[in-house]
C-alpha cells in the first residue's frame, strides 16, 4: 500500500483577503443582475397595465422581492466597504511590522556588523508656516554596548522659479545648528529638529547625511513618502 501523499503549501493571508474580496463584489454583481431582471419584468408588466391588461400577482411578487434585492445590495454595500477598509488598515499594519522587523534585525545584526545607518525619515508641516519638523532614526551594531557620536545634517532637493534646486543644511536650519544637529547613542537614537523652505519651492527628495565615530551615513529619501510617514507616526502617537 502506497503511503499517503502530503503537500505542503504556504499560507499568504494577502491572497486569502482577496479572494474574500472577490467574492464579495461577485455576490454584488449577481445582486445587481438579479435587480436589473426584476425591475424589467416590473416595467413590462406596467406597460401591460397601460394597455388594460389584468395585474400579475407573479409581477406583484417581483416588485417585492425588488424590495429585499435593493436593501441586501445596500447592506452588501456597506460590507464591502468596511471589508476594503479593514484590508487597507492590515496591509498598513503589515508594513509597520516589517519594518519594526528589519529595525530590530539591524540592531541585532547577527554576525553581520554595520556602522551607523540612517533606518527611517519622517516630516510634518508645522501649520501656518514653511517650517517642517523631522525626525530621523538612526542605528549601529559595530560598536555594540559603546556610544557613538556625529552630526546630522538634511539637504533637500526641488524646484523653484522653474528649475533644480538643492538647498543644503545652511539654507534650511537656523544659526544655532549650522554644523548640524548632534547625536550620541549605543543602539538607536531618534534625531529631531526643524528645517524651513523657502516661498515657492517644491521639494521632491530629501537627503540625511549623518557623519562621526560610527562612519558615514547617507540616505535620502522621497519627499511625499517621508511626508506621508510623518502623517502615520502622528497618528500613531
Amino acid at each position: 500500500m502506497n503511503s499517503p501523499q502530503f503537500v505542503v503549501r504556504p499560507f499568504d493571508p494577502a491572497r486569502a483577503r482577496r479572494v474574500r474580496l472577490f467574492l464579495v463584489m461577485a455576490w454584488l454583481g449577481s445582486l445587481a443582475i438579479t435587480a436589473a431582471l426584476a425591475a424589467w419584468l416590473v416595467m413590462r408588466h406596467e406597460r401591460a397595465q397601460v394597455r388594460g391588461d389584468q395585474p400579475n400577482p407573479e409581477v406583484e411578487a417581483l416588485k417585492s422581492r425588488i424590495v429585499v434585492l435593493e436593501r441586501s445590495e445596500q447592506v452588501a454595500k456597506a460590507a464591502l466597504g468596511e471589508l476594503q477598509s479593514t484590508l487597507r488598515d492590515r496591509e498598513e499594519e503589515i508594513a509597520g511590522v516589517r519594518a519594526d522587523l528589519a529595525f530590530y534585525g539591524r540592531l541585532v545584526g547577527g554576525a553581520r556588523r554595520e556602522g551607523i545607518a540612517v533606518h527611517a525619515l519622517s516630516l510634518q508641516p508645522v501649520p501656518g508656516s514653511q517650517a517642517w519638523n523631522f525626525d530621523v532614526t538612526l542605528t549601529q551594531n559595530f560598536r555594540r554596548g559603546s556610544e557613538t557620536r556625529g552630526r546630522l545634517t538634511l539637504s533637500v532637493s526641488g524646484i523653484a522659479d522653474d528649475k533644480l534646486v538643492t538647498l543644503a543644511w545652511s539654507d534650511l536650519a537656523g544659526a544655532p545648528e549650522s554644523s548640524g544637529i548632534g547625536y550620541a547613542f549605543k543602539y538607536f537614537q531618534q534625531v529631531k529638529g526643524t528645517i524651513m523652505l523657502p516661498a515657492g519651492f517644491e521639494p521632491n527628495r530629501v537627503r540625511a547625511l549623518a557623519e562621526g565615530e560610527g562612519g558615514r551615513a547617507d540616505q535620502e529619501f522621497p519627499w511625499n513618502e517621508a511626508a506621508k510617514a510623518g502623517e502615520t507616526n502622528d497618528v500613531r502617537q
